[in-house]
């Protein structure tokens, strides 16, 4: 089946090309002009991936990115003129995967897409796993059904959250490095942006870090980068 993509730009030029541009790349493309007409497009297109541009007129990028989280977890393309520091890390901690900033090119674009899609496809497949058992309760990654759960409760993650955690859990003790966790989540080289690694990972914590007062799963090794510890 193709892969389904969103995109929403209110620039009538750049989303047309851009959807011409998708749609001779095998995917299939829904338009908007508006965050209002892409929150209501999401569930009957059902995208497997959306890209969104910031600087819209009525509801901007960021609040439709945080409005569309519950009820999608297809990973979020920022497409943006807008590439100052304060703007990706708000872009990121509203939930969004990556960040790709005008004018961009096109190439880029296809790479990160396509890198989406193998991510998705490396999710499946896996048995159930136990990550951790402890007086919080098991947190039990289910790779197979994509999914997450903390003793009873169910935790929505995205995929690149449930990737990072995946990556993390594959390694229980160790240490990954920041770089080594955008090569293997993001499929990204020496030229990704670290800080992606640490937004998502402040994301992840809030969801499956039940207590906040007790020791953490994820852990910062200063000038290393992060580890999940087994309690």
């Amino acid at each position: 089946m193709s892969p389904r993509v969103l995109v929403l730009d209110d620039d009538d030029g750049i989303r047309t090309s851009l959807t011409l541009a998708l749609e001779d790349e095998g995917y299939l493309v829904t338009g908007c002009a508006s965050a209002e007409e892409a929150l209501a497009a999401v569930p009957g297109a059902a995208p497997d991936v959306l890209v969104v541009d910031l600087m819209l007129g009525g509801i901007d990028g960021f609040t439709f990115i945080r409005r569309v989280r519950p009820v999608c977890d297809a990973p979020v393309i920022v497409l943006s003129a807008r590439h100052g520091k304060s703007d990706i890390v708000a872009a990121l901690e509203a939930g969004a995967d990556d960040y790709v900033t005008k004018p961009f090119d096109l190439g880029e674009l296809f790479a990160r897409l396509k890198a989406l899609r193998r991510r998705a496809e490396a999710t499946a497949g896996a048995e159930e796993a136990v990550v951790l058992d402890s007086e919080q309760g098991p947190l039990v990654l289910d790779t197979a059904a994509g999914t997450v759960r903390r003793g009873e409760r169910q935790l929505h993650l995205t995929l690149t959250e449930f990737r990072l955690l995946s990556e993390l859990a594959g390694a229980p003790g160790r240490v990954l490095s920041r770089q080594a966790l955008l090569e293997r989540v993001w499929d990204r080289g020496f030229f990704g942006d670290e800080r992606i690694v640490d937004v998502h990972v402040r994301r992840l914590r809030t969801k499956v870090e039940a207590d906040p007062s007790a020791p953490r799963l994820v852990t910062t090794v200063r000038g290393l980068g992060y580890r999940l510890d087994r309690r």
